[in-house]
């Protein structure tokens, strides 16, 4: 009983080159697309570009309401981060008092 024979360089490349000849006449055998298949894979490829156009505009807008959110969050922060005005001597006793008049309404 023979052993297993090492395929020598040619015999690689003859076998390279059957297979691609074969795959050729593979692909020049396919009939041509009718007129109806070929509108209908433009139509599909056309229905695809439009939904992931709309998925885009979508992942877009969602991004910059996010990014208008976090505007609005940040100048908030910053609103009550502002210093409070300072009260005339005349405020403050008013607000004094007033606290005055709540703690004895309280205790009543």
């Amino acid at each position: 009983m023979a052993g297993y024979k090492e395929p020598s360089f040619a015999d690689r490349t003859a076998a390279a080159t059957a297979a691609r000849a074969k795959a050729l006449a593979k692909l020049k055998a396919k009939p041509a697309l009718s007129a109806e298949e070929q509108a209908a894979r433009i139509k599909a490829a056309a229905e695809r570009e439009a939904a992931e156009s709309a998925r885009r505009e979508a992942v877009r807008a969602e991004r910059e309401a996010k990014k208008a959110a976090e505007l609005q969050r940040k100048l908030e922060a910053a609103e009550a981060a502002k210093p409070k005005p300072k009260l005339s001597d005349a405020e403050l006793k008013a607000l004094r008092d007033a606290r005055y008049a709540a703690r004895k309404a309280r205790k009543k």
